[in-house]
């Protein structure tokens, strides 16, 4: 039996960031990962041609450049670095119009202007009131809860009146959002494309905000990705955490977290390795693979068991990856210097889009996300070509048959010819991933799904995974749950790991034994049966 003083399940971005907070205090850090590498949803690989890098899953961080935790780790000195497009995006629509996120606000404001008089102002007035809540607002969203000093600046920096303002936007719909805020379309593209990485539809609560925050840090930091492909950030991860002493241990699936009155005490893993924790077992998988597999429900309260019934997932994704011997012939022009490009509906469209969802059924008009790689980083293929890519989502139990599978790829290439005729002829090498293929690179994407559980109110702060604390304490001593399930969930900005972390310090500091019985307290009190 191996001991040590934490070990983390899962070597995703927030493992890996968890396992390096642990590190950096002196602690003896082990992490177990199922797959055969490292990196959960942020992989890269040759697959759709030779001498094309593919990033498998996410692919553009600008929450990782807002984040104060990943720029805390200084990456930089592991080996990496970050390269972007001259454009963070583009919405195309089928008629060669574009509305542009550019480097300079400025010239984002004036190709609005083109929309609508009026409207670059307003897109000048949201930049504005992003530059003055940036700082305490992004300390606020990656804290804990509840995030009090965070969130003091904040209201002090805004005053009554801004207070009620932001309040206001958290539940604001997009759509909403969008007509309050422009005349023309564009805005509204830029706005609702942005919200659309999330699972909310933009009639919805909630979506204004996702929308707002996305668009302000593609304005603010751009939508970089990591020079050399995805795979570049874990491997600065682990380079940093073996040179603190941690480890990484690959093809290790953790099958049980073994549990002695009411505490995490280690885990053992599907070929017979058994790992004794001394302080803390932190847990990157998803909150129902945690509590219900790992943990198994003898070992919790009824009522969380219960409240898990409800947990929702968000909507699963079907990608395609392509190598492509020219740049994608955009009609557009604009859409030729950006590396991201949203394409396939209008700003209605996007409500059809969202309805099919709802109603289970695949859009016909799918709404796209595409990544122009090597536009944004030209080490991903030969001068002259694109490695690029396009994800799409749909609903919950699709049945994916070879037939299906070939009618959605053909939806998808049909969306993207539509705004770039001749794209077709580019095509040298595909590589597709359905929801099933997603789920069994990466267990965390349960179904396809990419962001932990939904991003709906109804499953956020307090209220995430399952009501509760909103914190990575779960009612297991010395458990912590670090995955995109946790506060303040999907993409890779590294806080569910790092705030994990944090917890288990404080945990075994000085005032450990307090805060244990705090949280224990808690817990009983919030899963009591009425």
């Amino acid at each position: 039996m191996t001991t040590v003083d934490a070990v983390v399940v899962g070597a995703g971005p927030n493992g890996l960031v968890a396992a390096n907070a642990l590190a950096d205090a002196g602690w003896d850090v082990l992490v177990l990962e199922a797959q055969d590498t490292y990196g959960g949803a942020v992989r890269s690989a040759e697959v759709a041609a030779p001498g094309y890098e593919t990033d498998l899953f996410s692919a553009f961080y600008p929450l990782a450049a807002g984040s104060p935790v990943i720029r805390g780790l200084h990456l930089e000195d592991h080996g990496l670095s970050w390269s972007r497009a001259p454009d963070a995006l583009a919405h195309v629509l089928d008629d060669g119009r574009a509305a542009v996120l550019r480097e300079r606000a400025v010239d984002t404001a004036a190709g609005l202007e083109e929309f609508a008089p009026g409207d670059g102002d307003a897109w000048l007035e949201l930049v504005a009131g992003w530059d003055r809540v940036r700082d305490p607002l992004l300390d606020a969203l990656f804290s804990p809860l509840p995030a009090a000093g965070p969130v003091l600046r904040l209201l002090r920096r805004l005053g009554a009146a801004g207070t009620l303002d932001l309040a206001r936007l958290a539940v604001l719909p997009v759509r909403r959002l969008a007509d309050e805020s422009f005349r023309g379309e564009g805005g509204g593209l830029l706005l609702t494309g942005n919200a659309m990485h999330a699972d909310v539809p933009p009639d919805a609560a909630g979506s204004g905000v996702f929308g707002w925050l996305l668009a302000m840090l593609g304005q603010d930091v751009g939508f970089p990705v990591p020079t050399g492909g995805a795979g570049r950030l874990p491997d600065a991860l682990v380079s940093r955490l073996r040179a603190r002493g941690g480890d990484v241990v690959t093809g290790a699936r953790v099958d049980r977290i073994h549990v002695a009155r009411g505490r995490a005490v280690g885990v053992s893993t599907a070929d017979g390795r058994h790992v004794r924790a001394r302080h803390a077992v932190v847990a990157d998988v998803s909150a129902p693979a945690l509590y219900l597999d790992l943990v198994g429900p003898d070992a919790l309260p009824p009522r969380l068991v219960r409240d898990l019934d409800r947990f929702q997932w968000d909507h699963p994704t079907v990608k395609v990856s392509w190598a492509l011997d020219r740049s994608i012939p955009w009609t557009a022009p604009g859409a030729r210097s950006a590396g991201t490009v949203h394409l396939g509906v209008d700003r209605a469209g996007f409500v059809d889009v969202a309805a099919a969802l709802s109603r289970g059924v695949v859009p016909a008009r799918p709404f796209l996300v595409l990544g122009q790689m090597t536009t944004s980083d030209p080490s991903r293929s030969p001068a002259g070509t694109e490695s690029a890519w396009a994800y799409t989502h749909v609903p919950h139990g699709v049945r994916w048959t070879r037939e299906a599978v070939t009618e959605e790829v053909r939806r998808v290439e049909d969306t993207v010819e539509r705004a770039a005729p001749g794209f077709a002829d580019a095509v040298v090498g595909r590589f597709v991933q359905t929801p099933a293929d997603l789920e069994a690179a990466d267990a965390n994407l349960a179904g396809g799904a990419i962001n932990g559980g939904t991003s709906a109110v109804h499953q956020e702060l307090f209220l995430r995974p399952t009501p509760g604390l909103g914190r990575p304490e779960t009612p297991v001593a010395s458990l912590y749950l670090a995955s995109a399930s946790a506060h303040p969930g999907g993409g890779v900005h590294g806080a569910c790991g790092w705030n994990a972390a944090r917890a288990a310090l404080a945990a075994a500091g000085p005032r450990g034994a307090l805060r244990r019985a705090l949280v224990r307290t808690a817990w009983a009190r919030l899963l009591r049966d009425p």
